[in-house]
């Protein structure tokens, strides 16, 4: 019998009623009509839909349907300290309202054979910063295979050596992360606009103080770089912007790289 994670922020995050979540995904999630470019990765928020949820939208409006087959998702750790990058060894796959999604059950047995890769699924089990992308994938993609990584005090150069085991043409890799935190509205566009710039230049030395999923974030510009991916800025914003509350704000941005 397979063992199902269940979703741990549905209706806190994003809709937990299915109807409404399609809903929210077709007014959201627009389809573009230049479809020929596929990005191989994506740099994407993870805050409740309300606050980064357009802002992610406009990088999954650049998949298709069955474009790809497996997703790795990486995420900084939220609930519980890791060293290493931490993969879920208990269940099989992913709830959310529009279904279950399987995970790559084997690519994660081989991964713990990977010096920094641990197996640790308490750290994935109230994990949002993957769960809330999930939604989008099955809006977009349909039927893929996910590999979740929580990401945490590790070198980029693990990091970039787990995406170079794992990606291939059917896999797509999402970074989970969001900017700066708690700052002021003008304080924390400063901020966030040397992050984005640094990262547009695949700098790989960014800090938890400009990214909280830094650790992945750094070791995915390694691993594009090395591949010679080219990026671009989709769209940034802040909590604000939605709260209306500019004295504490969340910095959040979409890339795309192909």
């Amino acid at each position: 019998m397979q063992v199902i994670h269940q979703p741990a922020v549905a209706d806190m995050f994003y809709p937990a009623d299915p109807e409404r979540l399609i809903s929210w995904m077709q007014n959201h999630v627009h389809p573009i009509a230049d479809t020929n470019r596929r990005p191989r990765m994506l740099i994407l928020p993870h805050a409740g839909y309300r606050f980064s949820g357009d802002t992610a939208a406009q990088g999954y409006r650049l998949l298709q349907k069955s474009q790809f087959k497996r997703v790795i998702v990486l995420c900084p750790a939220h609930r519980v300290y890791v060293q290493g990058i931490a993969v879920p060894t208990r269940w099989d796959a992913e709830a959310t309202p529009l279904g279950r999604v399987p995970l790559d059950k084997m690519a994660i047995e081989q991964l713990l054979s990977f010096p920094g890769v641990i197996a640790m699924t308490e750290a994935h089990r109230q994990e949002h910063a993957i769960e809330v992308q999930l939604p989008f994938l099955q809006y977009q993609l349909g039927e893929f295979q996910l590999i979740p990584l929580v990401v945490g005090e590790c070198p980029a150069e693990d990091v970039a050596r787990t995406l170079e085991l794992l990606m291939n043409d059917d896999t797509l890799a999402i970074v989970s992360s969001d900017l700066s935190h708690y700052l002021s509205a003008d304080i924390a566009q400063q901020q966030d606009e040397q992050t984005i710039q640094q990262i547009l230049q695949f700098d790989e030395n960014l800090s938890g103080d400009q990214a909280c999923g830094c650790y992945a974030l750094n070791g995915a510009l390694h691993w594009a770089h090395q591949h010679q991916l080219t990026i671009e800025l989709l769209a940034k914003c802040n909590s604000g912007d939605a709260s209306h509350d500019k004295d504490r704000v969340v910095g959040y941005a979409a890339f795309a790289l192909y």
